[in-house]
């Protein structure tokens, strides 16, 4: 894993990585309706030899060399490998501390802002495009069955390390 801070940032791409941005582009183009998007886990050879082009920094060309299945278990698996999380250790317990009660109230949310403000601005990128991307996942959730709640699970262990 590479720290997203040293990866080469493109203000096309929201400023996330283009792989990401890559890998984002082709689900949304041909995964959004496929059952069990993120928890169908894609062929380990695919997933293998997609990981090395993009590491050796060549072209990849997903609509001809991937598929549904192992593009999204390639996306999970460059989340999991960051050095750093997303959510680094000292956001998450501050978002735990933040988010312990039941209650939402305006505190929650004004502490949620604070804490979102501390991330650094490629994990603020990162996260604001994922979101984005994972928000349109769950709107086919009558067809994916992938609900904002199955996302956070498979999601989670990626984001928090």
């Amino acid at each position: 894993g590479v720290p997203l801070e040293t990866l080469v940032e493109d203000a096309k791409n929201c400023g996330v990585p283009s792989l990401v941005a890559q890998m984002v582009e082709y689900l949304e183009v041909f995964g959004l309706e496929r059952v069990g998007i993120f928890r169908v886990g894609g062929s380990a050879n695919k997933i293998k030899e997609l990981r090395h082009k993009y590491n050796q920094g060549e072209k990849v060309d997903l609509i001809n060399d991937g598929d549904v299945d192992s593009v999204a278990s390639l996306l999970k698996l460059f989340l999991k490998e960051l050095p750093v999380a997303v959510f680094p250790d000292n956001i998450c317990s501050g978002l735990l501390k933040t988010f312990q009660g039941t209650e939402r109230n305006k505190n929650q949310e004004n502490n949620l802002r604070q804490l979102l403000s501390c991330l650094p601005k490629a994990h603020q990128n990162l996260l604001q495009f994922l979101s984005a991307f994972l928000l349109k996942v769950a709107t086919y959730s009558a067809v994916n069955f992938m609900t904002l709640e199955n996302l956070a699970i498979v999601f989670g262990p990626a984001l928090f390390k």
